[in-house]
């Protein structure tokens, strides 16, 4: 029988893909279009898409590894998708989307740090 988080697990790895992805293209865009919100935009999801790949990759050792990542991922995507729609379209996701985004990530990193403090499932 498979957990919760065994079965979302597919969708950490195909949200640290998409951030990486959008990082790469979002560098480019801030790089060739210029935008002062593109930079950051970029920086956030490529900071955070190899850190979710690792608790990826590293869930068996860690045992809040998914959750951690999932809300690195949930966070990156408010934090970036506003500062992106504030960049081309001149407002955002919604009223304090960029800082509820990051809020998340912050929950993520400190709950990827408990994780220290847990003991590893058995395998």
């Amino acid at each position: 029988m498979t957990g919760f988080c065994d079965r979302i697990r597919p969708l950490v790895l195909l949200l640290a893909g998409l951030l990486g992805a959008c990082g790469v293209g979002l560098a480019a865009a801030a790089t060739h279009m210029g935008g002062a919100l593109l930079g950051p935009a970029s920086a956030m999801c490529l900071a955070h898409a190899p850190a979710m790949l690792a608790l990826f990759a590293g869930h068996k050792l860690i045992r809040p590894a998914t959750g951690a990542a999932l809300l690195m991922g949930i966070g990156t995507l408010l934090f970036a998708g506003d500062l992106v729609l504030k960049q081309f379209y001149g407002t955002g996701l919604f009223p304090m989307a960029a800082p509820s985004g990051g809020i998340l990530m912050m929950l993520g990193w400190l709950l990827a740090g408990i994780g220290a403090f847990s003991a590893a499932p058995k395998t």
